[in-house]
């Protein structure tokens, strides 16, 4: 094999050992349907210790106990706005991937949309103040002219 072979093989080795080592926490449930909410709320659930990691993704300490805390949590039989509810009020809004619409996030909800709506104005005055190419040709012939009669006058003035 050749040498960019063998490192191609080695990072598709490595991206692969990358995925297999995802945390598994193996909780018991009665019911199936407690199972899959488990599985939804760990994925829409953020690591507070981590940087853009789910609770299912992180293997941090922290994420341990939330995960722990959150089957604890749908074994004693609350709902999902209630178990998200609690993890607001624990660790912040940090902890939702989707943060609810409140005046502390309305920057963050609204922001992307000011943004290019700013943007959206600026372009539009940008292109407005800019005239016509044909206008500006027009403009350009004619300060020609007036450059050339200038010299004409000049060159006839000097030449009497």
């Amino acid at each position: 094999m050749t040498l960019i072979n063998r490192l191609i093989v080695s990072l598709l080795l490595a991206l692969v050992a990358t995925t297999a080592s995802a945390v598994v926490d193996l909780y018991e449930f009665d019911d199936p349907q407690l199972r899959e909410r488990y599985l939804v709320l760990v994925d829409e659930l953020r690591c507070p210790k981590c940087q853009n990691q789910n609770l299912s993704g992180s293997d941090s300490p922290i994420a341990a106990d939330l995960r722990r805390e959150l089957h604890r949590l749908l074994q004693e039989g609350q709902n999902d706005t209630e178990i998200k509810d609690y993890m607001v009020a624990r660790y912040g809004d940090y902890v939702l991937y989707r943060p609810r619409l409140s005046m502390k996030t309305i920057m963050l909800w609204g922001g992307p949309i000011a943004l290019l709506l700013v943007g959206l104005v600026i372009a539009l005055l940008i292109f407005r103040r800019q005239q016509p190419i044909e206008k500006t040709v027009e403009i350009d012939k004619g300060r020609l002219e007036e450059i050339l009669q200038q010299a004409r006058e000049e060159k006839t003035k000097d030449q009497n």
